[in-house]
Formats: structure tokens, sequence, C-alpha cells
């Protein structure tokens, strides 16, 4: 079997499966019950394709765009604007209606821009200032959400209860069932009169109506989770100034008039236009399918919602929001789209096909045989002329045993019990602090023996502080030369990603990354003041921090004249641009061979108490050098060098310890120096004896032979690049076989992040375009977090081959019981009112009980089962065959010995002795349930009373097991 589901439905991978694949395996599903309930958690290829539609359609809009701006080129006047202001926006004071503004984006029209008085035209008739932001109270608030609408995109409507009923009624076998039960109503009253005559029909009729509640309402709470999921994925906060002062917001409290402040990584969140900024490139795959990046500034100043920062920093006013932008209109059709089908998902409906097919089979041999010996009774008592109602009811109930064969041999819960054990997984996961994307990231986790993690943030706190420093060749800060002092502020103040900003309550507050933070909070301590700083010395080029160069740079303009380049990064790497340095007299000398072995001693010395360690150079330019030149690689003066502490996180050691006894190697690759790279590495456990550190440079410089032998042993990576990173991944993955999860924060992260079999990106310091790549985010950026999720992972996977080992014994058993019944004895023990209750038993209630188990400590103790393991196991096959062969037995005892060893005589003895069938058959179903909670442990029963779930399930089923029995409407019921 395992050979037939790889060869038919095992194409499908975790992420990124071609459309082709994922329509082979539907095709391949023949026996489909109910199509509605069984594809419902699968990608909609009819709605991606409207969507990429629509992308295309973004694309030639912006052709068009590009080509009406060649003519305006050309034009020697602006055409005037047709625009009419609608009183409504008069009355309250703006000077643009939503509708225009919207047009002017959407449009990239230049021309209407000027029109309207530029940016800051714009910003006036929007009510706003493009220093200030926003300000207004809850009333202007109000009116202004009235009038311009609010940042929110059109959703599904979430789907009521009844829905979910409907559909479980499209059961195909049902439906048979319940035009068997209305016949056999007719039929019965008319024959035997009422009420006598309305058993059997309403016994069938009320087995279908608890099925289809009891089905809905599993479906329905499955939806309500995933919507309650989708809401948390799509958070958002961006940092916005508003009322006069910076804050972060939500992105769906956005309004036009806003000022928005964007950095690398970050989503656009509504459109808008540029209003200042350096060296922005936006990349608009998403929008338009184009995947290369468009350059932002004053003559181009137009940003869409929904494309992704790929470079440069910039302020934003924002124009329009929600639905009127074009992601918004986009966003509305890709919901509908739905996610991939997880490859679990996949194998399992190939399952459910492959038994189908054989309980087809069954069914139509049972009815057939069933049929047959009815026609020769009658032939033998030579009454095959003379049908009475009672043949009719006969022929009927054959039939209706005949479908309800069919009904509990398609295993449809298979694919569903996925769903549903991810569903719960994902839940409990956000609860542990992991918000997964991509619903197969659930159960590929289970299989993960690799993670590749980020050192910084993620093993350590991210807290980070400058603890030493040397600078003009001095340990102490106190006795800096004032001139020198001077060109380290600036250097501070200037050259940096955060910002020193006064909050709400006027307190001051520093914004920006870790370690952008740690090197103002210096800053602010040896008496500097960022305002002043950057008032002073004006900016006129940035280069942001690139994990290619691991170095940031500026060029401000000075007071006096001229220009100077402030750079500062990975110290080996900037000390290597330098030629010159500050000594401690505050007088810039030639490095000197001497002084160079000392500061290389000083960072060595830092990176060995596990510091993260920074230079900061400076060069002064020639005053004919313009904003425009590119920033120099070389001839800088060093400043100095700066020491950063960033703690290992509590519990990681443990964490990677547990990781280690789970078959899981943990490999730390990080873009810091070496030598800090392996004392934090030691600390937390990863690196080891037989372990390799190596730099991303000396990597990329292996031949593929040297890289054979070299990647096993990698516990460090320093100095990576992200290319380097995605090169271990891929290795990893395509040439020794590993599942590999990968971390990520920046936006160089994506290409590895999309690479891995489970990118999890950092939810604290990770940018938008690393969360878009990932799919898990780990909220809290803790290692220990990840391996929580491996722990889910394995948990779902073993909890979906319990149930799968579950169902196929009740499906084996029901089969061969009936069938083996039929043709021996010419009648089947199991009707279709009880064969309805069982196949709930094994599916509905089954997955809710099996497939919802909390992980345990015992689960990181195996191996992982890697990428080629099989799904149904030896072990599942063992216990599968065990069971059948076991719960056969006794029902063929009781059917054939019953009587004799139970005494049974009399007029009922046979419908005693089938409801004695009946009960026994549905026990050994619960006492397989309880088996199933542990495939190789012989203590089936540690830990059941943790699972609630599960205690009720198979409390309540044999309550009403013992009603159906003993009840006082056994004749409705059996």
């Amino acid at each position: 079997m395992e050979n037939y589901l790889n060869e038919n439905f095992g194409g499908v991978k975790p992420k990124h499966s071609s459309e082709e694949v994922l329509q082979r395996w539907r095709d391949m599903c023949g026996l489909v019950k109910n199509p509605k309930r069984r594809f419902r958690f699968t990608a909609n290829l009819s709605k991606r394709n409207e969507a990429a539609a629509m992308r295309r359609t973004n694309q030639k809009l912006r052709v068009a765009v590009l080509v009406s701006k060649a003519a305006f080129q050309f034009a020697k006047f602006a055409e005037p604007s047709d625009h009419t202001l609608p009183d409504e926006y008069k009355a309250a004071g703006f000077d643009i209606s939503a509708d225009e503004a919207g047009a002017l984006v959407e449009n990239h029209n230049p021309e209407k821009l000027k029109f309207h008085g530029g940016v800051h035209g714009l910003a006036k008739k929007l009510k706003t200032c493009t220093i200030n932001g926003l300000a207004m109270d809850d009333k202007d608030l109000s009116c202004r959400q009235e009038l311009f609408g609010t940042n929110e995109f059109t959703e599904r409507e979430q789907r009521s209860f009844w829905v979910f009923v409907w559909e479980a009624l499209q059961d195909m076998t049902l439906m048979v069932l319940a035009a068997c039960a209305i016949v056999s109503l007719i039929v019965g009253i008319a024959t035997e009169g009422w009420p006598k005559g309305s058993h059997d029909g309403l016994g069938i009729v009320a087995s279908i109506l608890l099925v289809v509640f009891v089905t809905a309402t599993s479906d329905y709470r499955q939806s309500l989770q995933f919507r309650d999921l989708d809401k948390e994925k799509k958070k958002i906060s961006i940092q916005v100034t508003r009322n006069g002062y910076r804050q972060k917001l939500s992105i769906y409290e956005l309004l036009p008039g806003d000022l928005v402040h964007l950095a690398i990584g970050d989503q656009v969140p509504a459109d808008g236009v540029f209003v200042s900024g350096f060296s922005v490139s936006i990349d608009e795959s998403s929008l338009t399918g184009e995947s290369n990046p468009v350059k932002v500034n004053s003559e181009n100043p137009f940003l869409m919602s929904g494309t992704k920062v790929q470079d440069g920093s910039c302020k934003m006013l924002v124009a329009t929001v929600g639905m009127r932008t074009q992601w918004g209109k986009l966003m509305a059709t890709l919901s509908e789209g739905g996610n991939d089908e997880t490859p679990l998902q996949v194998k399992l409906n190939g399952v459910a096909t492959i038994i189908g097919k054989i309980g087809l089979f069954f069914a139509i041999v049972t009815f057939t045989v069933l049929v047959q010996k009815l026609f020769s009774t009658k032939l033998i008592e030579g009454t095959q002329w003379n049908w009475s109602g009672d043949d009719a009811l006969m022929l009927l109930e054959y039939f209706a045993i005949a479908v309800t064969i069919v009904v509990v041999a398609v295993p449809e819960g298979l694919p569903l019990a996925v769903t549903l054990s991810l569903a719960f997984a994902m839940k409990k996961m956000m609860n542990d602090k992991a918000l997964v994307r991509n619903l197969a990231a659930c159960e590929t986790m289970g299989s993960a023996t690799t993670i590749c993690s980020d050192k910084t943030g993620t093993l350590t706190t991210n807290h980070m502080t400058v603890v030493k420093s040397f600078i003009c060749m001095k340990t102490s800060t106190n006795d800096i030369p004032t001139t020198a002092l001077n060109i380290l502020r600036q250097s501070i103040f200037t050259n940096t990603g955060g910002e020193v900003v006064s909050n709400k309550d006027g307190k001051r507050e520093i914004l920006g990354s870790p370690t952008d933070t740690a090197i103002l909070e210096f800053g602010l301590s040896i008496g500097g003041d960022f305002e002043t700083e950057r008032q002073v010395a004006k900016i006129i080029r940035v280069e942001p921090f690139n994990s290619t160069k691991k170095q940031m740079g500026v060029v401000v303009e000075l007071p006096g004249g001229g220009a100077r380049a402030h750079c500062k990064g990975a110290s080996e790497i900037v000390l290597g641009n330098c030629d010159k340095l500050i000594n401690e007299n505050g007088e810039v000398v030639n490095l000197d061979e001497e002084s160079l072995t000392l500061l290389k001693k000083k960072i060595d010395e830092f990176a060995d108490e596990a510091l993260r360690t920074l230079c900061l150079a400076y060069i002064d330019l020639e005053s004919g050098d313009s904003g425009e030149s590119p920033i120099p690689s070389s001839g800088y003066t060093c400043i100095g060098i700066v020491g950063i502490k960033d703690p290992v996180r509590a519990g990681v050691k443990e964490s990677v310890a547990l990781c280690r006894s789970a078959g899981i190697t943990v490999r730390m690759v990080t873009g810091d120096n070496i030598n800090t790279a392996k004392a934090i590495a030691r600390e937390c456990g990863i690196l080891t004896d037989d372990g390799i550190a190596i730099e991303g440079p000396e990597f990329r410089e292996k031949s593929l032979e040297e890289l054979m032998v070299l990647i096993p042993k990698i516990q460090v990576m320093a100095r990576s690049s992200p290319l380097d990173k995605h090169t271990l991944v891929r290795h990893l993955r395509t040439t020794f076989g590993e599942v590999v999860a990968v971390t990520g924060d920046g936006t160089n992260d994506a290409p590895a992040l999309h690479e891995a079999d489970i990118g999890l990106a950092m939810g604290i310091a990770g940018t938008e375009v690393a969360k878009e790549s990932a799919d898990v985010i780990i909220l809290d950026d803790n290692f220990s977090t990840i391996v929580t999720v491996a722990k889910w992972g394995r948990s779902v996977y073993v909890n979906i081959q319990k149930f799968v080992q579950f169902q196929l014994t009740v499906n084996i058993v029901a089969l061969i019981v009936n069938f083996t019944s039929a043709c021996l004895t010419g009648s089947a023990p199991l009707t279709a009112v009880q064969l309805l209750w069982v196949n709930m038993i094994m599916d509905t209630l089954g997955a809710l009980a099996l497939a919802t188990e909390p992980p345990n400590d015992e689960l990181m103790k195996r191996a992982p089962v890697g990428r080629k393991g099989n799904f149904i196991s030896n072990v599942m096959w063992r216990n599968i065959f065990g069971q059948a062969v076991y719960q056969f037995a006794v029902i063929w005892m009781l059917q054939s010995k019953g009587k004799s060893f139970f005494e049974l005589n009399g007029a009922d003895s046979d419908l005693v002795l089938n409801t004695l069938i009946f009960n026994s058959f549905v026990f050994c179903q619960l006492f397989n349930e309880v088996n199933s909670r542990e495939m190789e442990k012989e203590d089936v029963l540690d830990g059941i009373w943790k699972n609630k779930v599960f205690v009720s399930v198979i409390a309540a089923t044999a309550v009403f097991q013992s009603n159906l029995v003993f009840g006082e409407n056994q004749g409705i019921s059996l």
C-alpha cells in the first residue's frame, strides 16, 4: 500500500507544490461520498487562478502607467483635474475625496499629484502634517473613518452551523439511506400499520440525523479554530507618527493622513506617497508578479499596499486604505484560494480511496449474496412468483446494509482527522508562543532531523548592552579627547537605524533594533544628544545594514562645509577598511602593525567573552562628493571597538540537550565573529569536541567533495551570508536527505526560510518579509519554543497514526463480519442503523478522541521519522491485523455458538443474539480505541486521565451504547 500511495499520492510537498500535482491526486480520488466535506480543507485551485489573473492585470496596469509617464514627459502642460469634491468632504474640512486620493496612487499619476500641490499639498488637503502626522480626537477619528474607510479587507463571511449541517447531508450514501428509510416507512406502515411498521425507517432516519449533527458540530468547531488562527496571522504592527509622537499601531488602525515609518523587511500597509527617506527599493511581486525591485523616491513617490520594502527606509503619507487599495481587491480573491493540503491529508485521501474501492466491491458482493439467498429460499419454497411486503422490506434491508457497508468502509474521516489534529495542535501551539502559518508545518516539524538556528535573539535574549569599549586605544571613556568624543557621538547618532524620541508621557524612548538601541544608549551615556547631533550634521546618504557586507554607512554634510562618511559593522571587516586611527591624544595617525595587532587582540578578547563586537570608523570626503556618490569602501579612520553583551536565554542549554536526545542536530548559523559564536555555542551545548566551527567565506571556497565530508560535522557557521545559509540548507535537504528547520529574522533570510522544510521566523525581531516566507512564527523569539513546536509536530504525526490504526481495524472487521455472515448464513448481524452508529464512533468521535492527544516527554526520546519513513509502520500493521483477528474471532464465536452458549431460545433469540453481537462489537471498538493510545507500550492507560477529551468521548460512547441496548425504544434503535 505504501508504494501505491507514494506513487499516486506522494508528489505533494509540505509547501510550494505545483498546481499539476495538486490536481492529479484529486483526479485519483474516484470514490468520494461527500466532496464538499472531503475537500473542504484543500486549496481552491480555480480561485487561485483568478488571483493569478488579477496579478497579470496589475502588471499590465503598471506597463500602462509607465507608458503614461513617458507621454507626460512630452506634454507641455498638465490636463486640469475633473475632480469634484463631494459636499460631505467639504463639510468635514477635507479638500480631497477618498476616491480621488485612491485614483492618484493607484494610477501612479505624477501630474495629478502635482495638481494637488505635491506631497505637502496632499497632506494639507488630508488635514495632516508631514512632520507630526495626524492630530485628532475621537470625533475627528470617527469622521475620518466614515469618509475614507478603515484599513480592513473584505473577508469570506463566516459560515453558520446550518451550512455545515447541509454539507454533512450531501453525503451520497446518507442520501441513499434516507431514500431507503422513506421507502421502508411507506412499505412498513402499509403492511404492518403504525407504529410497528415505522420502527426500521425511523431508526435509520434517527441514526442519519445523529451522524449529521455530530459531524456538523465537529466541523463547525474546526472552522471557528481556523478563523481565530487566521486573525492571529494578520496581526501586523507598524511605526506611525500620530499626534506628534512615534507609536506602534496595528495596520488596521491606519487612516489616510497617517505618517508611517518603513524600514527593510516591512510590508507597505496602505497606499501612499513617499515623504522622505533613503535608498528605498520596493518588491512588488506580491501585487504584480514582477520580481524586479522598483526604486521609490521623490520622482517616483507612489507606494502600494501589500508590497515589501526590500532596501532602505522612508516616511510614507497614507492616501488610501482598505478595499480602495489594489491589494485589498486582490486579498478578497486570495482569501478564497485556501491553503495547500498537507502531505498527510493527501496520503490519507489515498488510503480512503483504496479502502473505499474495496468496500464498494464487498458491498456489491454482500448484496448479491443476500439477494441470491432470498431467491434460493423462495425457489425451494415454490413462492418465487409471490412477493409480499415483508419480502420487499427484506430486499430494502439488504440494500441498506450494502450501502451502509460503503458508509463504514470508506474512511471519509481519515483526511479530516489530520485537519482536526492540526487545528488542535495549532491552537495549543499558540498558547505556547508559536503561530503556525502553514498547516503542513505542524506535521513536517515532527519529522525534523536538523535545526539551523540564528544566535541573536533566538539562543540569546536580544537585550543588548555595551559593556566594554576600546575607543581611541583606551578602555575607559572618561578621558577621551574632546575632538575624538565629538566624532564618536556624531558616528553613533547619525549612523543608526534607530531613533531617540519622546513618547506619549514625554519620557525618552529609544526605538530601533537591539544593536542600534545598545549603541544609542552608549552614546547617551557619554553625554550625547540625538536631536542636537541630527540638527548639526545633515544626513545626505544612507546605506542600511547589509548582511552580505555586514556593515552600514551614512554620509553627512558638515556645518563648516564638506562631507563625512561614517561606517559601523563587523569589527574585522570594518577594521580591514581602515588605514588610520584616532590615538589616545585624539590625533589621527597611520594604522601601523603594532596598533592593528592590539586592536585585533581586543576584538578576540571581547569575542572570547561572548560579546558581539562592532567597529566604528569615519572618512572625510572631498567637498565635491554628493549624496549620490557611493560610500567609500576603504581609507577609513578607526574610532574604536565596542563589545555588546547579549546573554544566553534561560533553558536553551536544556532544550539543545533535549533535541540531541530526540535525534535532532542543532546547528548555529550567525553573522557574528567566530570567537563570539563559538563561546555562545559552547555555553548552549551546541558545539561539541567532535564538531566543527567554520566561517562563511571559508565555507564558500570549499569544493563539492570537501562539503560532502564537512557539512555533517558543521555545528557553527560564523560570519555567514544569507547565501551561505541557503547553500547549507539546500545540501542538508537534497544531498543528505535531512528534514531541515531554519530560523530567520531578516529580509535576506527569506530564501533560506523558503528553501527549508520548515521556516521559523522570529515574531519580535523578524521583519514582515521573513514572516511572510516562514511556516511558523516564534512569537517570543525563544529557541525553547522551537523545541516545543518539534514536540507538537511529533504529537500530530503519532496521533494521526493512532487514529489510522484504529479506523483501519474497524473497517476490516466490519467488512469481514458482514461479508462472511452474508455468505455463510444469508443474513447480516449488523444492521444499517447499527453500522451508522459504528461509523460515527470510528469517524468523528474516534478522531476527536485520538487526534487530540497532548504531547508527552516520551516523544522526544524517539528518533525522528525523517524524510523516508513509512507512515503506516510495521508495528501498526501488526496491531491492525492482531486486533482484527481477535475481534473477528469474538464476533464469529458469538454468531456461531452464541445461542447455545447463552442458552437463547424462543422467537426473539435471533434479535437478542444480534443485539449481543452488536454490543460486543461496539465495546471491542472502545477497547481498541484505548489500545490505540499507545502503539508500542504495553501500558496503554498511562496518562489517560490527563486527556479529558479522550475520557469524555469514551464515557459518552459507553453511556449512549448502553441506552441503545437497554433503553425503552429498542425496537426503533436496533
